[in-house]
This record gives structure tokens, sequence and C-alpha cells, in this order.
């Protein structure tokens, strides 16, 4: 089960770091996601099992940052410098497999099995 938190309302230029309890998954790939209104989800970041490789969509890799601590069986998302666009319902995933991914496998949903329901940030002023 994947379970998101850490939501919430934010002015632009403010930060903001999900979380994802990620209990059982310690041994897979991960990625966040995220879904505007009336947009289609969009991969966000991507982390392998063991945190020593990660993955960014263009448009975010100066500002967010991924991690994860498997100890505490949690996946991060630090973001930071939010602006108006950034505002989506965030998700947490991963694939069915564990240490499943390849590189390019990490920017594409239809590579993911278990998907968390997701944790609204909203930028305003």
């Amino acid at each position: 089960q994947l379970v998101e938190s850490g939501g919430g309302l934010v002015q632009p230029g403010g930060s903001l770091r999900l979380s994802c309890a990620a209990s059982g998954f310690g041994s897979y790939d991960m990625g966040w996601f995220r879904q505007a209104p009336g947009k289609e989800r969009e991969f966000v970041a991507g982390i392998s099992w063991s945190g020593s490789s990660t993955y960014y969509a263009d448009s975010m890799k100066h500002r967010f940052t991924i991690s994860r601590d498997n100890a505490k069986n949690t996946l991060y998302l630090q973001m930071n410098n939010l602006n108006f666009e950034d505002a989506a319902v965030y998700f947490c995933a991963a694939p069915f497999y564990p240490q499943f991914m390849s590189s390019s496998d990490y920017y594409n949903e239809d590579q993911y099995h278990y998907w968390g329901q997701g944790t609204q940030v909203t930028v305003s002023s």
C-alpha cells in the first residue's frame, strides 16, 4: 500500500515536502507523478530501489528532489520554488516487480502498477 502525505496550500516561491509511506516496497524502483485538473498525469521524478539513481522531468529537475529512506519505508519529494503550474494531485507509484525499471521506464506511467491515492498541492497567493 502506498499512502501519500504532505500536500497543502503554499504560496508561489514556497516549498513543500511530500512523503509516501511505502511499506514492503524497499526493493522497488519508485516514482512520483502528478495530475492537474483537465490535464493528463505526468511524470515528476523517479528513484531506483537503492536510491543510487534518480530521474526527473526537465521542468522540475532543478527545483524538485526525490529521495527515499528504506529503513523508514518512505519515499520523499522535496519541492522548492513552487509556481502556479505545480498545483496538482501528486501520486507515488511502484512497478509490479521489484528492481524492475530500466532508465527509460521511469518516465512511462504504464510501467507502474501500484499507485497511492494522491495528495493535493495547491499554489496560491
